[in-house]
């Protein structure tokens, strides 16, 4: 069985990336989906399960899926995010690398997504925000672990800057992406309900789309930096 033999020379692992990255590109996987699991993958690219997991660690490590160990419905991959650009790996690398502090990385997020929603607010023709609708859509499951809520959450926020077109404030937002899902499932401990504070991000996601596609830039700006700086304050250790 393709499971249980070894892998022909060369890295077999590509071709399990290749075949995933495809499948998002032509729009076959979406955020929010999962992949079918180690051994049905095997069989159907006929490679070892071995490459199957490498190919699952680096599609994590570029930030395109989250994996879960287990048996449970959550257990496995789940598709976060779309292919990006190079610029965007360079700056997850430069962010890993330094560690940049919580609060440097809020006070970027909240100067960088007022901008975008004030230009995707004020933009004409209106743009195009079928991506982030797409996320909102998948983080209504509620089989969705918080680590999952949560990478779905980082990739609407970049959902939107992609919308806005400008690419140094995509890459940059893409670039903060691990600091990002870093703090907020870090923060997720000190969260009294996740039920109730789900409810609410996922209603405050929804409000901001809403202000952009009225057209109303102040309430687009007003309402993306509250849903940020709100979710910090709860998660704060010195609240």
């Amino acid at each position: 069985m393709p499971g249980d033999t070894p892998d022909a020379p060369g890295r077999a692992w590509q071709a399990v990336l290749e075949h995933v990255e495809a499948r998002l590109l032509s729009g076959d996987l979406a955020p929010g989906d999962r992949l079918p699991g180690e051994r049905a993958l095997s069989a159907e690219l006929g490679v070892g399960r071995s490459s199957v997991r490498e190919a699952l660690r680096v599609l994590e490590a570029m930030g395109l899926i989250r994996t879960a160990a287990g048996s449970g419905p959550s257990a496995g991959a789940i598709i976060i995010a779309t292919p990006g650009g190079a610029m965007g790996a360079l700056m997850r690398l430069q962010v890993a690398a330094h560690g940049f502090p919580v609060d440097d990385i809020v006070r970027t997020r909240l100067v960088l997504e007022a901008s975008v929603a004030d230009d995707l607010a004020r933009a004409h023709p209106k743009p195009d925000l079928s991506a982030a609708d797409l996320l909102l859509d998948a983080m209504d499951d509620g089989a969705l672990t918080p680590a999952e809520f949560l990478a779905l959450d980082a990739q609407f926020h970049l959902a939107l800057a992609e919308a806005s077109g400008n690419q140094v404030i995509t890459a940059t937002m893409a670039g903060l992406r691990s600091g990002i899902e870093g703090y907020v499932l870090a923060g997720h401990d000190r969260i009294a309900d996740w039920h109730e504070t789900s409810a609410r991000l996922r209603g405050e996601h929804r409000g901001v789309v809403a202000a952009i596609r009225e057209g109303d830039a102040p309430l687009a700006r007003t309402r993306i930096h509250d849903h940020i700086s709100g979710y910090y304050a709860e998660i704060s250790p010195d609240r």
